[in-house]
């Protein structure tokens, strides 16, 4: 029953803050004792996916583990058929570690819209949609759990976002129902054909009952709604607004665990259920996957925002995984699962890091922050040196494997594919990872390097100094006369009339510190994942 309480602890954590916020809706103490009790409640969700991570038979991963399964509608034959396997519970485990992380690094970081106690029980509802999403075993109930997770990313993004987020928030939840509605015609045409909507024999059967023209039909509905959720080329229009107007928790979770909804969707459902139509339509998922890779690096070095650009970066690393999957390879397989938890820790460091900058700056504008910050804030800008080298694949962190691998899987796909064509799908990655270090390392020379702006400050409430320089633009010549001027003012000029800014807080890095220990951890010892997919992915595909 740890899966029911997986998915209860959450549930009753909300359900108790909505009395709370019933009955004392404008308590200034409700919203001081809330973001701690937001922390116990994803804590305790937290320890259940890490007990339910202590308990997995590691020697049985290929096989469904803690299975709830009871009646949920007889007439239809839908049953609330829960259980995970070494490719949920990785994600599971993410999900709750990633959630637990964001109200940890909210009891400092308040949004600046308030309403902090409502903000609170939408992550909770949040976190309900997308455990659910990765325990669910039946197609309907899955439908369910991946369809919860909309409303509050919604309000996440409507309420406490920019100020664009009406704008960007009505764009996210269109694209992903439309998504939706196509996938649940994919659902139901899988049902009328296979007679069950049980995941597990569904798997088992591997498009046995359902015909050709009917798998490839179903591949390119479902195919298509997760493909929205990925994101894919060209469907992926919704995620760079949605990331550069949501808070910071809200682009955590959206990049860290909601993009990885769909890829799951590909491996959990696509490929295993509908394998011919799996062959007949992926080199079209393995042309797109390389497409949005040199789109995505395109379009970073093209930004001059930098939530803006990690969304980006998102569209080009969530490609590899395409490709990955595309491949059908057990080899393609893993290095999409790997590849997920990798973004997952990566992309989830680097939202926090530059939402940080964010809250010190009052801006993400690469050509509004001030250079040098290496110098200035060397703690927080390390953190921001390591999410990127991590993410544009630099040996020995977590980034690395899962690009690699896919490349990899791309050299020798699946005998029914064009070898030649799955080549030249290596060969543009390949170009796609020199583009990737091209954008993050222009983005560090411009932020981190150089000689310290000089500023001016704004008086804000907090304290903060807002700082302003040049940008990017800026000739050299500029920036040697602001030196000499500094220079000449004298080293304590700018101390004294510009508060600083504080560098990384005790809170930001026990929030941080777990990804970056897991970065390390996963970039140096792959085989710690990569042994708990490897037999779910054979299960999943037939491979011996």
């Amino acid at each position: 029953m740890i899966l029911v309480a997986l998915l209860a602890a959450p549930l009753a954590g909300a359900v108790v803050l909505l009395v709370l916020l019933a009955r004392r809706p404008s308590s200034g103490e409700t919203a001081q004792v809330v973001p701690w009790y937001g922390v116990v409640v994803s804590g305790v969700t937290l320890a259940l996916a890490l007990a339910a991570a202590a308990v997995f038979d590691y020697g049985r991963a290929g096989r469904m583990q803690l299975q709830v399964d009871r009646e949920w509608i007889p007439g239809l034959d839908l049953r609330f058929h829960l259980g995970v396997d070494g490719i949920s519970l990785p994600l599971v485990v993410l999900t709750a570690l990633l959630t637990f992380l964001c109200f940890l690094y909210l009891v400092r970081h308040r949004p600046e819209q308030g309403r902090f106690p409502e903000l609170a029980f939408t992550l909770l509802v949040l976190e309900v949609g997308m455990i659910g999403t990765f325990l669910a075993l039946d197609l309907l109930l899955f439908f369910v759990f991946f369809e919860i997770v909309l409303i509050p990313m919604y309000f996440v993004i409507a309420v406490w976002g920019g100020p664009e987020r009406r704008a960007a928030a009505v764009k996210f939840i269109l694209y992903t129902l439309l998504g939706s509605a196509v996938l649940l015609l994919g659902l139901l045409l899988i049902w009328s054909h296979a007679g069950t909507l049980d995941m597990v024999r569904l798997t088992e059967r591997h498009g046995e009952g359902i015909p050709r023209a009917a798998q490839i039909i179903a591949f390119l509905a479902v195919g298509a709604g997760f493909a929205v959720k990925a994101p894919m080329w060209p469907l992926h229009t919704w995620l760079p607004a949605a990331h550069t107007e949501a808070p910071t928790v809200g682009s955590v979770l959206l990049a860290g665990v909601l993009l990885k909804m769909g890829t799951y969707g590909f491996a959990r459902i696509a490929l295993p259920v509908l394998p011919e139509g799996a062959e007949v339509l992926a080199p079209w998922l393995g042309a797109l996957g390389v497409t949005g890779i040199v789109y995505g690096s395109l379009a970073c070095l093209a930004q001059r925002d930098l939530k803006r650009l990690i969304a980006y970066s998102s569209v080009g690393h969530m490609g590899f995984v395409l490709l990955g999957l595309a491949t059908l390879t057990p080899a393609g397989m893993n290095a999409a699962l790997f590849g997920n938890i990798a973004h997952g820790l990566i992309t989830g460091l680097l939202f926090f890091v530059v939402g940080s900058l964010k809250d010190r700056y009052h801006t993400a504008s690469l050509a509004s922050l001030p250079s040098g910050l290496l110098g200035t804030l060397p703690y927080l800008t390390s953190l921001l040196t390591f999410a990127c080298v991590a993410s544009l694949g630099l040996p020995g962190l977590a980034g690395f494997w899962g690009e690699m691998l896919a490349l990899l899987a791309a050299f020798d796909p699946a005998s029914t594919l064009s070898r030649p064509l799955y080549l030249t799908y290596m060969a543009v990655g390949g170009i796609g990872t020199v583009l990737t270090a091209a954008y993050f390392l222009r983005t560090l020379a411009l932020i981190t390097h150089g000689p310290p702006s000089r500023v001016a400050a704004a008086a804000e409430p907090e304290g903060h100094a807002v700082l302003t320089g040049p940008g990017p633009e800026d000739s050299a010549a500029a920036a040697d006369l602001a030196a000499r001027e500094a220079q000449a003012a004298g080293p304590d000029a700018t101390a004294r009339e510009h508060p600083a800014v504080p560098d990384v807080t005790a809170y930001e890095l026990a929030a941080w510190t777990p990804l970056v220990v897991l970065i390390l951890a996963l970039g140096l010892w792959p085989k710690a994942l990569l042994a708990v997919t490897d037999p779910a992915v054979r299960a999943l595909l037939g491979a011996p």
